[in-house]
């Protein structure tokens, strides 16, 4: 569903992204994994089509980015780790507002924003305006404008932070009804390592801008030597030299 081919970022000197090579199947949550700095957010923009590869390329769903950029973002969502929200609108009013973006037509797109503020527990809330929502309210209307347009694939950059337990435990929950109800498949990106151990069906691991493991929990034990590690552990491990750097500052 994702396909990543020999995907590389550079700022002049620096390599954020080096000869990323990657596959996402249908229908699975993948879980994005790496250090401050690794590599993470440049590869999801550059997925999202907001960034430029230096070199290779993006397909989603068999489209390529580069290419056929209004077909690739047809069937994809995105949520960043910061979503800008027009503070503004009401939830409705906004999520009215990317409808028109999306072309959706008008009876769609109110039964789907509808649907979306219930699943959400947003619904109560939905004539108020987004600058009187929580951070975790927000969280969750960025999930909702992410999905209005009902994409195959949804990118999600860091939604733990800044979330209450409660609120971290409703997202991970309504991440795992979206990939096993509706069959979309997640991408994910975060700092969680107890959220990705327990949603994520393979999980890859950027260090240096570099693809350094990737595969199920089990593989990734088999890895690092140990077959009854915790994610923390493994990873700690195939980072071990970002460790290292750490003790020594």
């Amino acid at each position: 569903m994702i396909v990543l081919e020999e995907l590389s970022k550079s700022y002049g000197a620096i390599r954020a992204v080096h000869r990323l090579d990657l596959e996402v199947r249908p229908g699975e949550v993948f879980g994005f994994l790496g250090p401050n700095g690794a590599g993470k957010t440049t590869t999801i923009r550059m997925m999202a089509g907001l960034l430029q590869p230096s070199s290779g390329r993006v397909v989603v769903g068999g489209y390529d980015m580069a290419a056929q950029p209004e077909a690739a973002k047809r069937i994809l969502g995105y949520v960043p780790d910061r979503p800008f929200l027009y503070e503004r609108l009401s939830a409705i009013e906004l999520l009215r507002f990317l409808a028109g973006i999306h072309r959706l037509p008008r009876d769609v797109a109110r039964a789907r924003a509808l649907k979306l503020l219930g699943e959400f527990d947003l619904l109560g809330r939905a004539e108020d305006l987004v600058q009187s929502y929580s951070h975790g309210m927000k969280q969750r209307l960025a999930m909702c404008a992410s999905l209005l347009h009902d994409p195959q694939v949804l990118v999600v950059d860091e939604p733990m932070v800044g979330l209450d337990p409660r609120g971290a435990r409703f997202l991970k929950s309504l991440l795992r009804r979206i990939c096993r109800e509706q069959e979309k498949t997640v991408f994910l990106s975060t700092h969680s390592l107890e959220a990705a151990e327990e949603l994520c069906d393979r999980l890859g691991i950027i260090h240096h801008g570099e693809l350094v493991a990737c595969g199920t929990l089990a593989e990734l034990r088999q890895l690092s030597g140990s077959e009854r590690a915790r994610l923390e552990e493994v990873f700690f491990r195939v980072t071990a030299e970002e460790v290292e750097q750490g003790d020594g500052g």
